[in-house]
Formats: C-alpha cells, sequence, structure tokens
C-alpha cells in the first residue's frame, strides 16, 4: 500500500495559496482510491503526479489552455507518456494549466488565470511556460512529478524560473501521441521533478529505457562554455550564480572550457523564413482558427498566424538548414561530455510588467524572446538539456542548463547527479 500521507500533504498543497491557477481540476478523492491497488514496488509507487493540460487523460477534456477547444469529446483512452506514468504507479492529481497551446515561455494564460512563481511570497512574478502550472505543482509541493513537454525550452525555463528540475530528453525518446502539437519537429515529452534522482526515475518510466548509470568523477568530465549569446544580457543574479557555479566545477577538478560556438549566431538566418513552431502550429490550428480564432489568445494567435506565409520550399529548405547546422554543431562539440550555459538569462520578472494589456505587448514579446533563446538552440540541435538550480539561498531562482546533442541523455543524466551533489554540500 502507498503512503497516503503522501497524497495528503500533495492535496493540502494543491489547495493551498500557493498553487492558485496551477491547476484547472484535481482528482484527490480517485487518486486515493487507486491508492489502494497501487503495487509498492512499482517505480512510481504512490508519486502525485499532475499532468499538463496538453495530454489526453481517459473522460477528460483535453483543452490545451485554451477555451476554443472547452466542449471538444473528452478523451477515450490515456496518451502513452500518461499511461506510462500510470502503470508504474504514478497517481494523477490533476490537469495544469499552461500557455495557450503551448505558445510561449513565459506562461501567462489569459483564460484560466496565470500561476504565481512560488519563490515569492512578496511579488507575483511568472512561473515560466508553458509548463506553467507542472512546474508551480512540483515547486509548491502539490506533485512530486510534473508532465509537462518541451519544443522551445517549455520544460526548462519554469523548472530554471520556480527553482526544480527540468529535463528535456532526446525527442525521440518518448511517444508524443496523444498531445496536443505544437511544432510535430520539436515536441518533446518531459517531465519536472524536485531532485536529480527522481528525474531520472521520471524519464526512464517515460521513455521505457535504463539510464545506464556511472560514477565518473566531476574531474573526468570535460566541460565547455558557450560564449556566443548564451551569455549576452544575464541580469546580475543569474550572471553571479552562474559564475560561482563554474567555479565551483573548477574547484572539483572539472575540466571547464570557454568555446565561441559561433554557429549559435547561425540560427537566425536559419529561421528567417519562419520557423517549425508557426508553420506546424498554423498547419494543425487552421480550421480551428477559421472557426473560432477570435477565442485564441490574442498573443498566440499572432505567432501561429505567421505560419501561414512560409511557403513549401521555405518549409523544406528549412528542414535541410537544420540538418547541416546539427553536423556543425556537434563537430564544434566534438570531445566535450556536455555545455553549459544559463537556462535563462534573467530570474522571474513580475506578472505584472507582462501580463494582458496591449501596453505591455513589447515587454510580454521581449521577455519571451529572451526566456527562448538559450533553450530553442537545444531543441533546434535535436537534444538533451537538464536545468539545475544554482541559486544561492537569499537569491531568486536561477537555472544551470547542461546540454548536448541527441541521445547523450545518459551522460547528461550523470553529470547532473555530480553537479547537484556538488552544489548541495
Amino acid at each position: 500500500m502507498t503512503r497516503t500521507s503522501d497524497l495528503a500533504e500533495a492535496r493540502a498543497a494543491a489547495e493551498s495559496t500557493a498553487c492558485r491557477h496551477a491547476f484547472l481540476s484535481t482528482r484527490f478523492e480517485a487518486a486515493a482510491a487507486e491508492a489502494q491497488h497501487v503495487q509498492p514496488g512499482l517505480p512510481l509507487a504512490g508519486w502525485p503526479v499532475s499532468i499538463k493540460d496538453l495530454y489526453d487523460f481517459t473522460g477528460e477534456v483535453t483543452r490545451a489552455g485554451s477555451v476554443a477547444l472547452a466542449d471538444v469529446a473528452p478523451a477515450t483512452a490515456d496518451a502513452p507518456a500518461v499511461a506510462r506514468l500510470r502503470a508504474a504507479g504514478g497517481l494523477v492529481v490533476g490537469r495544469t494549466n499552461m500557455t495557450e497551446f503551448a505558445f510561449s515561455g513565459v506562461g501567462v494564460n489569459p483564460h484560466y488565470g496565470t500561476p504565481a512563481n512560488p519563490c515569492d511570497a512578496r511579488v507575483a512574478r511568472i512561473p515560466g511556460g508553458s509548463s506553467s502550472g507542472a512546474a508551480v505543482s512540483v515547486a509548491a509541493g502539490a506533485a512530486r512529478l510534473g508532465l509537462g513537454s518541451d519544443t522551445g525550452g517549455s520544460i526548462r525555463i519554469p523548472a530554471a524560473l520556480c527553482g526544480i528540475v527540468g529535463f528535456k530528453n532526446t525527442a525521440r525518446l518518448v511517444p508524443t501521441e496523444g498531445a496536443f502539437p505544437l511544432s510535430t519537429t520539436l515536441d518533446t515529452v518531459c517531465a519536472m521533478t524536485r531532485n536529480v534522482a527522481d528525474t531520472i526515475c521520471a524519464h526512464e518510466v517515460l521513455a521505457a529505457r535504463k539510464v545506464a548509470r556511472s560514477d565518473k568523477p566531476l574531474k573526468s568530465y570535460r566541460l565547455a562554455v558557450a560564449t556566443t549569446q548564451m551569455l549576452d544580457g544575464c541580469d546580475a543574479t543569474v550572471a553571479r550564480a552562474f559564475e560561482r557555479t563554474l567555479k565551483r566545477l573548477r574547484d572539483a577538478g572539472a575540466q571547464v572550457t570557454e568555446i565561441p560556438l559561433v554557429q549559435i549566431q547561425d540560427l537566425g538566418t536559419i529561421q528567417s523564413t519562419g520557423g517549425f513552431s508557426a508553420a506546424e502550429s498554423y498547419t494543425h490550428h487552421r480550421q480551428l482558427l477559421a472557426a473560432r480564432g477570435d477565442q485564441y489568445d490574442p498573443r498566440v494567435r499572432v505567432r501561429i498566424d505567421k505560419g501561414a506565409a512560409m511557403k513549401a520550399w521555405e518549409y523544406i529548405e528549412l528542414h535541410a538548414a537544420r540538418r547541416a547546422w546539427e553536423q556543425e554543431v556537434g563537430a564544434a562539440l566534438a570531445g566535450f561530455d556536455a555545455v553549459l550555459s544559463p537556462t535563462v538569462p534573467m530570474v522571474a520578472p513580475p506578472i505584472a510588467e507582462v501580463d494582458a494589456g496591449a501596453e505591455r505587448d513589447e515587454a510580454f514579446f521581449r521577455t519571451n524572446a529572451l526566456l527562448l533563446r538559450n533553450t530553442s538552440v537545444v531543441n533546434m540541435l535535436d537534444g538533451c538539456a537538464i536545468s539545475l538550480p544554482c541559486q544561492a539561498p537569499d537569491e531568486l531562482p536561477v537555472g544551470l542548463m547542461a546540454w548536448h546533442g541527441a541521445l547523450r541523455d545518459d551522460t547528461i543524466l550523470n553529470l547532473a547527479l555530480q553537479i547537484e551533489n556538488l552544489l548541495s554540500a
């Protein structure tokens, strides 16, 4: 039998002011009934799990954070990711709020309210997005695992801003069926937790694979710091935390080398005719926009509408340019175990600075671009990455991102364990 106290604590957290707007619906009584039948030996036995409103859950409507889908038919089956979590003993306690259709890294939602970041009890700060409610549910203690998604940073951004762990696996490792799509090219199914050990367990369940564990010491890792663009414009708290973390890694014997990685600058040119998310989301939304476009968040709709202008030859060339870019970056990173960067260049700004209102649109889009700048590089690389909290106790949350190319997941996770141990010492 699983611990009922875990569910009781999660329910108390979900009903607290710290989780206001984090959940669109909860099911704690159903979860408690299911807990009586969970086998103790399962990997997630009794874990309270929240699922982003992006995923199908039997008998419930998948709204993807939008009112335009509020009256669609309920799902007839669980998404594979949800099914795997439940089969492993996870107890789904509720559906979490999100940026409408997952198209923003800020985390605001004008339809269902914006969950405030639990990191600051005095100032209501953005949670980051698009997996906003998932991050808040984990940070506030209402879930041990928050199932989200990552297309340009939607797991790592809120993890960094809320002070938890967010892992973006190589996209192909977890099935995306049953998840409302943003970009069929970039969408990644993954989760947030409060520590790396739980992250590894979650990944093993979601990807149906075992992580090859390694006790390789920090001094054996070759780590790169990409100086092009990724360090630009960091606020004082982020810059201080990042430099302090690099010093601790060097003092522990890790081989930390600054490299230019100038190829990052090419992404603007590669995506100049439009990116995958706009083109592919427009394809998916075209009919719904015609019928209910007036119900969309205008800030989301304007980004989807950009996809209508992309020509077929531009889309095909975008795929080819991405493949060539992946090879160039891969060659530049040869010999390194991972790259280290700030996950995002800022601590969470107040919601009031970017919330609804035409006068705040400029600040919203500027903030959104900055939040996505570092994380989206990994998605275009078809890579994997983890965000770890690296702030001091008296600082707002700051994320350290360790990343590399495709199928380097186990190296990144093993390195993350080492870094977490170092930073908690």
